[in-house]
């Protein structure tokens, strides 16, 4: 459906209500579901059905679609973006999927990190921190596989720091930054750079291509020559790094795509 189209939609719909156009909008924007649903999935690895994410996120589309007022100067897109995430972070949340086993791991690896970049002065190698943890390589790949469920901590984070879209944005005023919202954001892009620099080369490529540059695992594998599993744990990894940087601005990452 063409641009034309889905605005006659929308008029209908807000104007009758009527079930059968609700679903019609459902239909038509239901591949956004799916985008978002990826996106998160890089986060969740195999730890979660992407299925299952595109469920969750369908309630979110839902709602967004019951509550979106066509007056207001906002893509119906960008709207139910944020909402579409947020039904799809809320029921990972509600399901408390991340056992307290798994959450003791990542502290002891963001603590081995910490003390090995400290006394080395470079970044900690996969060997360094399996060595500093007491346990094998493999058995280290296994715990970053076990850790990808907990990037959706930093996400939930992000949403309730306030994320959704601005409630009136017919404001010219609005569309310029206040002075304290100016420094805010150039202090992210400085924490950025810097936390980008704690990451090996490859690392820091799986980054920038994904979020960046919006390839998919499969593009990157390709460009990297390395497995979709290995590009999975590189990206893992990476954000265990940057974690310490930006704290709970970690979420700024899926904001890019």
């Amino acid at each position: 459906m063409d641009e034309a189209g889905r605005n006659k939609l929308w008029s209908e719909y807000q104007k009758t209500k009527a079930p059968e156009l609700r679903e019609k909008l459902i239909l038509e924007y239901a591949p956004l579901v799916k985008l978002v649903a990826g996106r998160l999935s890089m986060y969740l690895g195999f730890n979660v059905e992407y299925d299952d994410l595109v469920g969750y996120g369908i309630f979110g589309l839902i709602d967004a679609i019951d509550k979106f007022d066509l007056l207001k100067d906002v893509k119906f897109e960008t709207y139910a973006s944020v909402r579409i995430r947020g039904a799809i972070l809320d029921q990972i949340r509600k399901m408390d999927w991340i056992p307290r086993t798994i959450r003791q791991k990542q502290k002891k690896i963001e603590a081995a990190i910490h003390d090995i970049e400290k006394e080395m002065g470079h970044p900690a190698s996969d060997s360094e921190i399996a060595a500093k943890l007491g346990i094998s390589e493999d058995e280290y790949l296994n715990w970053q596989n076990q850790m990808k469920v907990t990037g959706v901590v930093s996400l939930n984070e992000f949403m309730e720091q306030g994320s959704d879209v601005p409630e009136d944005t017919n404001n010219l005023a609005s569309s310029f930054d206040k002075p304290e919202e100016a420094l805010e954001k150039e202090e992210l892009k400085k924490m950025l750079a810097e936390s980008l620099q704690l990451l090996t080369d490859k690392e820091k490529k799986v980054i920038l291509l994904y979020y960046y540059e919006e390839l998919t695992l499969k593009e990157i594998s390709n460009v990297l020559e390395v497995s979709e599993s290995r590009v999975s744990q590189l990206h893992t990894r990476a954000l265990q790094k940057m974690r310490e940087k930006l704290g709970k601005y970690l979420g700024i990452l899926t904001e890019l795509r």
